[in-house]
């Protein structure tokens, strides 16, 4: 599944430095949140970023680059940032939560036993379907033509970039194998992509002593 990852020339003309680490864990014992999770969130949350930070001032202005309002529909670290304190989801969600707060940086999880074919980052049609929950209700949505999307062979799996997961591909507590899209923009250096990266691995180790990890870095320089 790492191999198979890739950005769409056209996300690359839009932002040349974009990268995408992707972290594949196989094996995983996921749970509830607890008392260790909970802990991370709060360390993380001790000194959340300003609204102002580089990071996401990046992330706006990129969101802006293919016509969305990022105050409207925020990228996900600013939208999740804002939340404190922040949400309890479950093990995994919660450690990868407390990572993307820490280093200020987007950060999504797929359950890979509900993803089909190749994940890609690409600019909408307009066409390609987007599960969401509306008022309670399950609903089927599009995304709107030139949006930046990720997506598999079935549909979207996150609109505008990093704004909103689908329902079908959400991380459970029953999930066992999950792919983690950690995304950067500059200024944010790629040591520190890779830094956030290995602290998201030793967290997922941290929840499932057996779990088989891998990574790539995706995108353009």
């Amino acid at each position: 599944m790492i191999g198979a990852i890739w950005v769409d020339e056209a996300v690359t003309l839009l932002r040349p430095d974009f990268r995408v680490l992707a972290i594949g864990a196989y094996g995983l014992a996921n749970g509830p949140s607890d008392e260790r999770s909970r802990a991370w969130l709060a360390e993380a949350a001790a000194e959340p970023a300003p609204s102002d930070h580089a990071n996401i001032l990046a992330w706006q202005d990129a969101y802006r680059a293919f016509g969305a309002k990022p105050q409207r529909t925020r990228p996900s670290v600013d939208a999740l940032v804002r939340r404190m304190p922040p949400p309890e989801i479950n093990l995994v969600v919660d450690a990868y939560n407390a990572v993307s707060i820490r280093h200020v940086l987007p950060i999504g999880g797929e359950d890979l036993s509900h993803y089909e074919g190749t994940a890609r980052l690409v600019r909408a049609s307009g066409e390609e379907p987007f599960d969401a929950v509306e008022k309670g209700l399950q609903v089927i949505d599009h995304p709107e033509i030139g949006e930046v999307v990720w997506r598999d062979d079935r549909g979207i799996t996150c609109r505008r970039w990093n704004w909103r997961q689908c329902v079908r591909t959400r991380i459970t507590e029953s999930t066992v194998d999950a792919l983690f899209l950690l995304e950067r923009l500059a200024p944010m250096s790629l040591e520190e992509l890779s830094a956030a990266g290995d602290e998201l691995a030793g967290l997922l180790r941290e929840i499932s002593p057996g779990v088989r990890i891998e990574s790539r870095l995706v995108g353009s320089a």
